[in-house]
């Protein structure tokens, strides 16, 4: 039972992960319906960034590069939906394709400007030791990922529900016709969602540097599992991608500790698979309006 009980903290430390990861596919694949396969390379940016940033800024590098690597992935994000993928909105497997095309361009970017083998992002002092939780002992690292994922959430909940441009985007979600006619440009509003979205993966990059290597294909370990947090929790509804990167994460900890990590990686696709089978649309569904 103590066994057990140590699993727990590791379970939530990994769903913090996923949720960190899944959050910019929120806005991007939940609320645009766009497929977005370069979202792991704008991890990848962040994490070079929070990289470039170390020899700068010292001990402070992960603190500075969380607002630094937002700018920079968001950016990247606003470049690819103006120059792209504005002309193939309602078009998902065209986004698809062109968005893996994408990210095949910025890894081979990467390994350009910063080589091939991977590099390493020191931890800072002030992230060095452990705590001791239900018996299990927990990285620093770790619970300092699970308080940023805490405050990522917050700050989109308070964006979406209290900010005037939230809730311009909550309404072009819910219905883009009825909004563009009602006054709200929905282009621009476009523009912003991809940013957000965008420079969101580009947080969770700098935090995925406390706990492994950075290099060119860092991204291409984490999409399929932020696909599945987005999808099991509900297309574009917040509380459901956390629900289900904390049920993820937990369902993930448990069967690594019965089996091991390739058979831990089976079962839980085994399990999304049968869930979406009982609730296809996920934890929560969107409510919208139509015109009639």
């Amino acid at each position: 039972m103590q066994s057990l009980l140590n699993q727990l903290p590791i379970g939530i430390s990994i769903g913090a992960v996923l949720l960190l990861i899944a959050l910019g596919l929120t806005f991007t694949f939940g609320q645009m319906g766009v497929i977005n396969m370069a979202h792991g390379e704008f991890i990848m940016a962040g994490a070079y960034t929070a990289y470039m940033l170390q020899d700068w800024a010292g001990d402070e590098a992960v603190l500075v590069a969380l607002p630094v690597a937002f700018a920079v992935a968001g950016a990247l994000g606003w470049l690819l939906e103006r120059l792209a993928i504005r002309h193939f909105y309602g078009r998902p497997l065209d986004t698809l394709l062109l968005t893996w095309g994408v990210s095949l361009v910025l890894q081979q970017a990467a390994r350009d400007l910063f080589g091939a083998p991977n590099v390493q992002v020191a931890a800072p002092p002030w992230l060095t030791g452990r705590v001791t939780l239900l018996g299990g002992a927990l990285p620093y690292p770790r619970l300092f990922i699970m308080a940023l994922a805490v405050a990522c959430v917050a700050g989109i909940w308070v964006y979406l529900n209290r900010s005037r441009q939230g809730r311009r985007m909550r309404a072009v979600m819910q219905n883009r016709e009825l909004a563009a006619v009602s006054g709200v440009a929905t282009a621009r509003v476009d523009q912003l969602t991809f940013f957000v979205g965008s420079g969101l993966a580009g947080v969770a990059g700098v935090a995925l540097t406390l706990i492994g290597p950075v290099g060119p294909s860092l991204g291409t370990y984490y999409i399929v599992d932020a696909f599945l947090v987005v999808v099991a929790g509900g297309l574009g509804r917040l509380r459901g991608a956390v629900i289900a990167a904390l049920a993820l994460g937990m369902l993930n900890s448990f069967a690594e500790f019965w089996t091991d990590a390739s058979l831990a990686k089976v079962i839980v696709f085994a399990v999304i698979i049968a869930f979406l089978q009982v609730r296809p649309q996920g934890l929560f569904v969107l409510r919208t309006r139509r015109l009639t």
